[in-house]
């Protein structure tokens, strides 16, 4: 592949947030998530797990989840301020009827050097902030990002619409328990598959002049 066959892949993928109700095959979504787990990780753990989810009624099940828990935030009294309360209604559940859907998890895991940390956090302050500045740089997060970042471009390739959300993650326990993920994974993004049902709309980036500091 050429750069600019690569450039074009990247430049195209999108956001889909509307899918048709057609039926994705399950071995093209395997495919996807085998490519996804070639992405760079940190010591080469492999510290993820995708549970990819065929069954409707799962789907939905943690539609209604998330959709629950945006509705306990907006009968708390802060929510008036900084909440669109208007627009609440299914919202945050509009994946509900998407023909799957992929959650992703990552394994808990202490590095050596995280564990000296943890012992050594009480008896000097210079380690606390050590740790903190490790914690802020999470490599398993890190390496299950770069996990979903290639699945986000297999998907695309292979003419299906995914979005990555983390949202869902406010009802966290509820979709672990209904996914029945071992307690030694945490489930950190959500992403609803399916065939777009409309042409992507006009995206822009901002310059890389902007974005990025040259240091020579």
């Amino acid at each position: 592949m050429e750069l600019k066959e690569l450039a074009e892949v990247i430049k195209a993928r999108c956001s889909v947030r509307a899918w048709t109700d057609k039926e994705v095959p399950e071995e093209l979504l395997l495919q996807a998530i085998e490519l996804a787990t070639w992405a760079p990780n940190g010591g080469n753990q492999q510290n993820w797990r995708f549970y990819l989810i065929m069954n409707k009624e799962k789907i939905q099940a943690i539609g209604d989840a998330v959709q629950a828990k945006a509705e306990m935030v907006a009968a708390w009294p802060e929510a008036a301020e900084h909440m669109d309360l208007a627009r609440l209604q299914g919202r945050y559940s509009f994946f509900r009827n998407v023909p799957a859907a992929i959650a992703v998890g990552a394994s808990q895991y202490q590095s050596p050097v995280d564990k000296v940390m943890a012992l050594r956090e009480g008896a000097d302050p210079e380690s606390g902030k050590i740790r903190s500045w490790r914690n802020t740089a999470d490599s398993r997060i890190q390496s299950v990002s770069a996990a979903i970042s290639y699945l986000m471009l297999v998907l695309h390739q292979m003419g299906l619409g995914a979005l990555w959300m983390t949202g869902p993650m406010q009802a966290k326990e509820e979709i672990e328990k209904i996914l029945q993920v071992p307690s030694e994974f945490d489930i950190i993004a959500f992403i609803p598959i399916g065939y777009a049902a409309s042409p992507p709309g006009e995206r822009s980036r901002k310059p890389v002049t902007e974005v990025c500091e040259i240091i020579r």
